[in-house]
């Protein structure tokens, strides 16, 4: 075993031993109590999210060539086990705590308030989770904060050494997905103090992640075999693609009916919407297709179905149906454009991560700002169609805030781990493929080779 290693495993033995030597502290008394109807579904909520990794290592693995597959799926998996330790650890307590402020603005949870979920237990919380255990609220957001990183994957994939890609992972969800969360979800958080509204993580999860994709395409450099043949037969595994598409919109009902946070009727509003707006960006990005003298494909078609399911997030239970099929439909558009550019760019974003979900995630923080409306959901905001120019205003604002936080922090991020530890494989490894050379498994043998 290599020094690295046995320091990690002894990091990670005295951490579960304070774990254990945390005094637990009791969850206040006086709440409400938990309503078991918005338990039941938030548990049936955050299952359905955790699905969502595992759907898109598929949806990523069936893009990549065949001797990628186990690297680019362990990516999205690994983050399952990383980032659920590190969200018990701090990751909660940084997003959700106690507001560290700065001039009255809400910047970052303090990480000692719920530090080895302390105090966080079965009751409710007044502000958290009114009707639901706290602890089932901190379950539900971990599944967001997993998903976040294993979404950046897909820029640089084919050519990330896998120790360096875990460091980044923790970074990015310490430095860059807690305070995003803190900002927008948490009470005192300045963009939810500004009136921002992000339902399900438009801005939080696929802002955050496209943008940090696009830093990581810029720092990583091109594949040295590059460009490919950008046609659906040069992918290698298409039913894998379509397997994670399925896995992907079925958990989406959790991702956004699940932030309703319990079984009401803006949970079933936002249910709607989720499935309607990723039905128009799919029949839209095809139908584009075909305009544009390209063949139907079914690559294309589950693109275009993810596009709609990130763009309608921030807005699911703030927005009418129609204003989601709009929103589905502009989004795929959009994005579809987006990668056509990108193609002919010097950007090797390799699964078009920031076309889909960092564009994804704008037109639907937008489209928030535009669409919302009191009449949809008494406890949102009217958007501009309805005159509200100042919810509109703050989601612009917001949008600037956010892609330069979001990009320029993961940049020095990727510059940190990059000198921590090296970023990209050698020319060799990536030549004989990153299933090899960093996991010595194939998915020809499956057996792992002793390096």
């Amino acid at each position: 075993m290599s020094h690295k290693r046995l320091a990690s495993l002894i990091l990670l033995l005295i951490i579960s031993v304070a774990g254990v030597l945390v005094p637990h502290t009791p969850q206040a008394s006086g709440t409400a109590p938990v309503n078991a109807g918005d338990t039941a579904w938030m548990l049936t909520a955050t299952a359905l999210v955790l699905l969502m990794t595992p759907g898109l290592s598929f949806f990523y693995g069936g893009m990549v060539r065949g001797k990628n597959i186990i690297s680019t799926m362990l990516q999205s998996y690994i983050a399952m086990g990383f980032i659920s330790l590190l969200w018990v650890l701090v990751g909660f307590s940084l997003a959700f705590g106690e507001s560290l402020s700065v001039m009255g603005v809400g910047l970052i949870g303090n990480p000692l308030t719920y530090f080895m979920l302390r105090g966080v237990g079965p009751g409710t919380d007044p502000n958290l989770a009114p009707t639901i255990p706290f602890i089932l609220f901190a379950l539900f957001q971990l599944k967001f904060a997993i998903i976040t990183p294993a979404l950046i994957t897909g820029s640089f994939a084919e050519r990330v050494r896998f120790s360096s890609y875990s460091l980044f992972m923790v970074l990015f969800a310490l430095f860059i997905y807690a305070p995003l969360a803190h900002w927008t979800w948490h009470p005192d958080g300045f963009l939810r103090v500004w009136g921002v509204l992000d339902f399900a993580g438009g801005t939080v999860v696929h802002m955050s992640a496209g943008f940090a994709a696009l830093a990581g395409a810029m720092t990583l450099g091109r594949r040295k075999e590059w460009p490919q043949e950008d046609t659906p037969g040069n992918q290698t595994n298409i039913p894998y693609v379509l397997l994670g598409t399925g896995m992907l919109w079925f958990g989406w009902f959790g991702f956004n009916a699940g932030s309703a946070l319990g079984a009401s009727g803006t949970a079933a509003q936002a249910f709607l919407t989720t499935n309607t707006a990723s039905a128009a960006a799919m029949a839209a990005w095809i139908f584009f297709d075909g305009l544009a003298g390209r063949k139907v494909s079914a690559l294309g078609a589950c693109i275009g179905a993810v596009v709609g399911l990130v763009a309608i997030t921030p807005a699911a239970g703030f927005v009418s149906v129609g204003s989601s099929m709009f929103i589905g439909v502009l989004a795929s558009v959009i994005s579809n454009l987006a990668v056509r550019v990108k193609d002919r760019s010097m950007i090797d974003d390799t699964l078009d991560v920031f076309p889909c979900h960092g564009l994804g995630g704008i037109v639907g923080m937008l489209a928030t700002g535009v669409f919302s409306s009191v009449a949809v959901n008494p406890d949102g905001a009217d958007g501009l169609i309805h005159g509200g120019w100042g919810l509109f205003g703050s989601h612009l604002l917001a949008m600037v805030i956010v892609s330069i936080f979001a990009f320029f922090g993961s940049m020095l991020l990727f510059r940190v781990t990059d000198w921590l530890v090296p970023m990209r494989v050698t020319e060799e490894q990536e030549e004989a493929g990153l299933d090899m050379s960093q996991h010595g498994e194939s998915i020809l043998t499956g057996a792992p080779q002793e390096s």
